[in-house]
């Protein structure tokens, strides 16, 4: 992301802890077969940096660097890992030569930017010939829970509105092919995956989490100061976030669209 960017959940306690949850296991399983010792990596948009340890280990001794545009979200990467490295940048404008990875990937950071197919442009450019592109973006819409909580209605629907308000696309997941080739790449393997969250543990964290950023997040600031929502509707939100990580029914996916586009 670029600096003139808006990134809709920002950097909250809240919101970086549900980053640092992120693995390869449970979000970027569709690269595994990509993933072999000493290829080179770049993590656009790396966040606090989970995925991208966990790539350095794997690929070692291939070079992996994350980019980010936080410096927050980079110093909380730079306590993980010694092995990758990470460098602030802009997604628009890489500051890598022409070819440099074999494999260029980025999670959850498209749907957030202005100009998605420019991003990709940006990494297909970073990519060695005959290197992938490889992305993975969820598909708000497509998001379902029990119990039907009326707040959790609400939710959805205000973190939709307060993301295009602020320049992104919270249905980045159905775009994503389009994108592709709007970008010159071939989307050679289109696949998808969710996440899911029903036990008691499960809903305890993501729940939780959800209770802390309906209040206290750059989502929260947002939704009031745009006027998509009063301070008691968010109040409402958390709390109903709260009820259902306690109900035993509860249940809740988010999936995702996955591409692998060959350079």
């Amino acid at each position: 992301m670029a600096d003139s960017e808006t990134y809709t959940h920002g950097h909250h306690e809240s919101v970086l802890a549900a980053h640092r949850w992120r693995t390869i296991a449970n979000s970027a399983l569709y690269l595994e077969p990509h993933l072999r010792s000493g290829r080179s990596l770049l993590d656009v948009g790396c966040g606090p940096g989970t995925i991208t340890a966990e790539f350095a280990d794997r690929l070692s001794p291939g070079r992996v660097v994350g980019v980010d545009s936080a410096p927050d979200a980079l110093a909380a990467a730079g306590e993980l890992t010694t092995t990758a490295e990470f460098v602030l940048g802009d997604a628009y404008g890489l500051p890598f030569d022409d070819g440099s990875f074999d494999i260029v990937h980025t999670h959850q950071t498209l749907q957030h930017v202005k100009d998605p197919v420019g991003m990709l442009r940006e990494m297909a450019r970073v990519a060695r010939r005959g290197g992938v592109v490889a992305a993975r973006e969820v598909d708000y819409s497509a998001t379902t829970w029990f119990p039907l909580l009326p707040e959790l209605e609400l939710w959805l629907d205000l973190v939709r509105r307060v993301h295009r308000a602020n320049g992104g696309e919270p249905d980045a997941g159905r775009h994503l092919t389009s994108w592709a080739l709007e970008a010159g790449l071939s989307a050679s393997q289109v696949t998808a995956s969710a996440w899911a969250f029903s036990t008691a543990q499960q809903r305890a964290w993501w729940g939780g989490a959800w209770a802390q950023r309906a209040l206290h997040s750059r989502f929260a600031t947002d939704a009031v100061g745009g006027g998509h929502a009063t301070a008691r509707e968010l109040q409402s939100i958390s709390d109903a976030w709260s009820a259902w990580a306690a109900d035993d029914r509860g249940f809740f996916t988010m999936t995702h669209t996955e591409l692998l586009a060959t350079v």
